[in-house]
């Protein structure tokens, strides 16, 4: 035999002879067991009993119902669900916003905004003036076109307007008012409210949106200077009349003082006298160029 073979016998003899190699069944616990208790009651006398909740009876084979509390519970969670915001019509196209809902805002992802500070030129096809009551309708028709983000708004596009208010010529020298507001848009047969004000008319500025008759305070002023400027020249030529005699000569003073004096009075006393005066009436007629504000954003679906 060769070296590695007589290692490998020796090895393995050397192996059985430990007594780690040898199997040796000990049955003695096993028989003391078996003699202190009984195997078949083991786990019902020695083990603790199971929790109570497992000991409760199985259900049965049919599915039970729903006990109060469970109920309560569901109608209560459907109860905490919101309400949706927006519903869609889709046979019509039109959309519904639910009113209760405060934080909608109208901004959505499916309106076309046009900003506020957007401007229109239009021209009126109605005259309007300040003998026109508060209320009284106007239209007005666009004369460029405005192009914005997904929407255009051609020449030709009607705008419906209204007088906010008006007043003829009072005193103070105060004018005539008019103060217009344009309220409704209609593009492509849809109308569409605004608010929009009126910043020119005529090509002119107007401000605080207010159109107003020339005042006439200070033409009032002047109008009564011009009385007492009157006056005295009258009692000028009076006085050169007087002088034309060796009689007349000795009064013809007398006339030039009165005209003096008439017209300090009336120089000095024309402020207050003008307050008396009255303004300008103001008429627009059909035909006048106007430029139109949104003074709020317009949302277009």
């Amino acid at each position: 035999m060769s070296l590695g073979k007589n290692f490998l016998i020796i090895l393995l003899l050397y192996s059985l002879m430990l007594p780690a190699g040898a199997f040796e069944l000990d049955w003695s616990v096993d028989e003391e067991i078996r003699s202190n208790y009984n195997p078949s009651k083991l786990e019902q006398e020695v083990l603790p009993g199971l929790p109570s909740i497992l000991k409760q009876t199985a259900p049965a084979t049919s599915s039970p119902k729903p006990s109060s509390s469970i109920q309560t519970n569901t109608i209560n969670q459907q109860n905490s669900v919101p309400k949706t915001s927006i519903e869609t019509d889709f046979s019509g196209g039109k959309k519904h916003v639910n009113k209760n809902m405060s934080a909608f805002t109208g901004d959505d992802f499916t309106a076309i905004k046009v900003k506020k500070g957007t401007k229109f030129k239009v021209r009126s096809q109605t005259k309007v003036s300040d003998w026109n009551t508060a209320g009284a309708r106007m239209t007005f028709v666009s004369t460029a076109p405005v192009t914005k983000r997904y929407v255009s708004f051609p020449a030709g596009t009607t705008f419906k307007g209204l007088i906010e208010d008006s007043h003829q010529p009072n005193f103070a020298g105060n004018g005539g008012l008019l103060k217009l507001k344009a309220d409704t848009l209609i593009h492509n047969g849809s109308m569409y409210n605004i608010d929009a004000k009126i910043t020119k008319a005529n090509g002119k500025k107007i401000f605080f949106n207010n159109i107003k008759g020339k005042r006439g305070y200070l033409k009032g002023i002047a109008n009564n200077v011009d009385k007492g400027e009157k006056f005295y020249q009258k009692t000028r030529r009076v006085s050169k009349d007087w002088s034309s005699n060796p009689v007349g000569t000795v009064l013809s003073p007398i006339p030039t003082v009165v005209g003096v004096v008439g017209y300090t009075v009336n120089l000095v006393a024309s402020p207050m006298t003008a307050l008396w005066s009255k303004g300008q009436h103001i008429s627009l007629p059909a035909g006048t160029d106007y430029t139109i504000k949104f003074r709020q954003d317009l949302y277009m679906y």
